[in-house]
């Protein structure tokens, strides 16, 4: 995959994020670093291998879930985000 200024416009509107016109060689000079590393990652040959999906020895152990409702976190949350709507996100449309 070759990461250029197009596909670098595209992944900035995915992400609500805006790079600086004076990194955006640097920024895709690094993501086609990461390109190249998954790439080189695919020619691996791990048919031999079974998979695993935990380390820890009898799973991942679980912490007691208990619900709460304080709308002083969801005001936090939702303060951070790029857009908001109503207490919801607003993100970017990604099927075309």
């Amino acid at each position: 995959m070759h990461i250029d200024n197009t596909l670098l416009s595209k992944l900035e509107k995915l992400s609500s994020l805006e790079i600086e016109p004076s990194k955006r060689e640097g920024i895709i000079g690094q993501l086609s670093e990461i390109v190249t590393f998954v790439e080189n990652l695919n020619e691996l040959d791990l048919e031999s291998q079974e998979a695993t999906f935990t380390t820890v020895e009898g799973g991942t152990p679980f912490r007691e879930d208990i619900p709460t409702n304080t709308p002083e976190i969801v005001a936090t949350i939702l303060h951070h985000a790029p857009k908001s709507n109503q207490g919801f996100f607003v993100v970017p449309k990604i099927i075309e």
